[in-house]
């Protein structure tokens, strides 16, 4: 006897109220989380070095009936990071919703890095998640009101890649720090997830993915191509909004099944 189950129900993701801030909102997966983030009603603060990108991305924003702001933030500046967050409140409110995607490659082969390079991909990939979610944190615990955090991580914090030690290290200390931040403030109501995308087109990937090297990645990933964008929309929402409120701790790869590809 066929069991009858109920007609699948909307996703309805209602962010309307809330604060967001992303990080590395420049450009890449930053930019297209802070459109989609006001796509489904949040206020959003675009954050990153380069204002005058940031600047074009308010302006799309607002023209559409957005409340958005850009502020200049240094993630690997801890002043930096409680200003801006102090800033946000006063703007659009106290932050709800915080990306944590700003980061750097550092490519390189390691017998050649030098010392100061490898510590730069650090302070920005590592020290800086940690800055921005301890700011928007206290935040969050001060004003009673709890909140998402959602770092983004990378499948290199699983793998290996030729020339990523210092962005791999960086993203393996980003997954086990996610989980701390999330054994240590649940108790505030805030949960910390992250994502761990795979090779995606951004900035960052330029020119590697029509590369040979790429090619051959490429062929490792069991569902033949690399990620959209969009593909990320999905798992993001997720975890920024209240349809994931009973997850904290959670690492989720969006990669094409890159990490469980046979070696």
């Amino acid at each position: 006897m066929a069991v009858k189950t109920a007609p699948d129900a909307p996703m309805n993701i209602d962010l309307s109220g809330r604060t967001a801030i992303v990080t590395g909102a420049s450009s890449g997966i930053g930019a297209h989380f802070a459109l989609t983030l006001a796509e489904h009603g949040a206020h959003v603060a675009l954050c990153a070095r380069r204002v005058d990108r940031l600047e074009a991305l308010r302006d799309e924003l607002r023209g559409r009936g957005v409340k958005a702001e850009a502020v200049a933030l240094d993630v690997a500046d801890a002043g930096s990071c409680k200003n801006v967050v102090a800033s946000i409140a006063g703007t659009l409110g106290t932050p709800t919703i915080l990306l944590n995607n700003a980061g750097i490659d550092g490519a390189r082969m390691a017998i050649k890095q030098e010392l100061a390079e490898f510590e730069k991909v650090i302070a920005v990939n590592l020290t800086g998640v940690f800055a921005m979610a301890q700011a928007c944190a206290q935040a969050m615990k001060d004003d009673g009101i709890g909140g998402s955090i959602v770092n983004t991580a990378s499948i290199l914090g699983f793998r290996q890649s030729p020339t990523l030690s210092a962005y791999a290290a960086s993203k393996a200390a980003v997954v086990q720090l996610t989980k701390q931040l999330a054994l240590e403030w649940a108790r505030y109501g805030i949960r910390v997830n992250a994502l761990a995308p795979g090779y995606f087109p951004t900035e960052i990937t330029e020119g590697l993915l029509d590369s040979p090297l790429g090619q051959d990645m490429l062929n490792r990933i069991p569902m033949q191509r690399f990620g959209n964008l969009p593909d990320l929309d999905g798992p993001m929402l997720l975890l920024a909004s209240d349809l994931g409120a009973y997850m904290t701790g959670a690492v989720i790869p969006v990669d094409g099944g890159h990490l469980v590809s046979s070696l």
